[in-house]
């Protein structure tokens, strides 16, 4: 059998989860319309709501970090201040100024600064140095980096690239913004919806950074969808916020879902598992934001008294693996999980809106799933050229139609740009975003998240999705984190799959129980044929696994490596094995 997953969702999950929401009605029937009626063109910006809220509300809490709290009030006077001293140094509305600086308050506030002028803030990666943070430089081309004080040394690496750039770190935007006026700019009120607000880099595992387009209508979007109908956070709940500020769940979705609520926000350094619950506990926290990972490495901390000593009742992220959702969300008693599916570049994006597990939830917004070549991972097209719909319960290729209340803001490369439209797809002149995701069409406006196509190999004339596997693999109660990946053995046609684990403390593989689990769990041809045992595995800043190094050594490893023998279970690697495979004399 198959990976047990929600294959689809019922009026009766929709009802439930409705029955589910009624306390919360007056906090929908406030975001619906800033979904459904907002235009491009209006004049509203991610900078005007600050100012709206501090005018509402200028002595609730806005930003909490490590003992130090700014109201909404002061919030925004600090923001206009900085405001001024970016102006004063030629900043201009559609100017790109750079932003390299760690999780703190003052990240966030000058990001509104920088948006607040009408210019577009280029969220830099604190990771990235020398060529990599090079290339980023330019692909901004700001005229002006502001540098958080640990960064300095960060922005040096970036060697010829750094010399030419014109900065100013935080203490010297804290000292030149002494005295300067705190009134709201002129300029803000008259910012458009379809004016760029954030540069936000793409962190996938491969490749050079790009730089996808956030407008300030997709950000608003995302505040009213995703903040006020999907979060729905109160004023007096704080949401923790320990991702890094430059990627876009921290900067949009839980900036986006605070603002939305009038709430509160809780800035954590970095993300810490042994560390976590008691940093939620310190803020009060009643909500944080997560990526899948960071939820299964809170799983793996050993069980304590204290797992359920908190207040948070609602969590929004998305890559919540099916096979850890259910014990996550009992073991820390988490009442709601707001699952959602977006992208930085995406121009829709779906949210859990209704409890329902297991589920990236719904979009009101017109999207296709569909069939997909399964050799380019191009849409298919039949005979007249047109894409196919998969059936519901169906795994198929996420498309966005892009529309004027939907529009694909792109990358700052205009040939990257084209490459993810899919044009005259069911008629003449539509257009659609590849997402490049594979997703289960659950029905009733639903997907699951499944794969991305890149991750995704072929094994005997077969699609193996790595989520899937590691969903299975996930569940050997010895493992503690697990990356899935195709490698080529010579004379084999595709790529077998590789389960590079992190085992448990204190514990060891069941080879035997391993390949008896896996084997029931998984079709046969997605059983992984090696088993690697690693010591950890490297992950992006936003807890992507790195495969890149890990798919090219295969099964030239000198870690405990265990070969899948079909009914002899897995027993350690043999320099015979790969041939064997090839040749079709052991399970392939």
């Amino acid at each position: 059998m198959t990976v047990q997953t929600r294959q689809t969702v019922s009026l009766l999950d929709l009802a439930k989860g409705a029955a589910r929401m009624a306390p919360d009605l007056p906090i929908l029937i406030k975001g619906a319309p800033g979904l459904l009626l907002r235009k491009p063109k209006d004049k509203k910006s991610v900078g005007l709501l600050l100012q709206e809220l501090a005018a509402k509300q200028p002595d609730r809490p806005f930003l909490k970090f490590e003992g130090r709290t700014e109201t909404y009030g002061e919030a925004n006077r600090i923001v206009n201040r900085y405001a001024a001293v970016l102006t004063e140094r030629g900043v201009q509305r559609g100017d790109v100024v750079g932003l390299l600086a760690r999780n703190e308050l003052e990240t966030v506030l000058v990001s509104l600064a920088i948006v607040k002028i009408g210019a577009v803030a280029g969220l830099l990666n604190y990771n990235q140095r020398g060529e990599v943070l090079a290339h980023s430089l330019g692909v901004l081309g700001a005229p002006l980096v502001v540098v958080g004080d640990d960064c300095v040394e960060d922005l040096a690496s970036a060697g010829a690239a750094a010399e030419q750039q014109s900065s100013i770190t935080f203490s010297q935007l804290r000292a030149e913004a002494e005295g300067k006026p705190d009134a709201d700019p002129a300029v803000t009120a008259e910012i458009a919806g379809s004016e760029q607000a954030f540069y936000i880099f793409t962190s996938g595992t491969t490749g050079m950074p790009k730089a996808s387009i956030m407008s300030h209508f997709r950000w608003l979007k995302s505040y009213s969808g995703l903040g006020g109908l999907g979060v729905r956070l109160r004023p007096d709940d704080t949401m923790y916020v320990c991702l890094p500020l430059y990627h876009n769940n921290a900067i949009t979705v839980a900036l986006g879902a605070v603002f939305a609520g009038g709430a509160s926000m809780a800035i954590g350094r970095k993300f810490s598992a042994s560390g976590f619950w008691d940093e939620i506990r310190t803020y009060d926290a009643t909500a944080f934001v997560y990526i899948g990972e960071l939820c299964r490495y809170l799983l793996a901390q050993p069980a304590k008294p204290t797992d359920r000593d908190h207040k948070v009742r609602v969590i929004v992220g998305n890559g919540l693996r099916p096979d850890v959702w259910a014990e996550f969300q009992e073991r820390f008693g988490i009442a709601r999980i707001a699952e959602f599916y977006g992208a930085s570049e995406c121009n829709i994006a779906f949210i859990n809106a209704y409890n329902v597990d297991e589920t990236a939830g719904t979009c009101p917004l017109p999207y296709k799933v569909v069939a997909y070549d399964q050799e380019t991972g191009d849409p298919a097209r039949d005979a007249n050229g047109r894409l196919t719909k998969v059936k519901r319960g169906d795994v198929g290729l996420l498309l966005a139609k892009v529309t004027n209340r939907a529009p694909f803001d792109g990358y700052t490369d205009d040939d990257a740009t084209e490459k993810k439209l899919v044009r005259n797809g069911f008629k003449d002149g539509d257009t659609w975003f590849n997402t490049g995701d594979l997703v289960r069409h659950q029905g009733l406006t639903h997907v699951a998240f499944v794969d991305r196509l890149g991750d995704t190999f072929r094994w005997k004339s077969e699609n193996v999705a790595t989520t899937e596997v590691e969903a299975a693999v996930g569940r050997l109660p010895e493992v503690e984190d697990v990356s899935v990946y195709g490698v080529e053995i010579p004379g084999a046609d595709g790529k077998a799959g590789m389960a590079s684990i992190v085992l448990a403390e204190g514990q060891q593989l069941d080879p035997e129980r391993a390949a008896k689990e896996l084997g029931s769990a998984l079709p046969a041809y997605a059983v992984p044929l090696f088993l690697r045992i690693v010591p950890s595995l490297e992950h992006t800043s936003t807890f992507k696994s790195r495969k890149v190094s890990l798919r090219d050594q295969g099964y030239k490893t000198d870690d405990p490596l265990y070969v899948y023998k079909g009914s002899e279970g897995y027993v350690p690697f043999y320099e015979d094995y790969p041939a064997e495979v090839a040749s079709g004399s052991t399970p392939r």
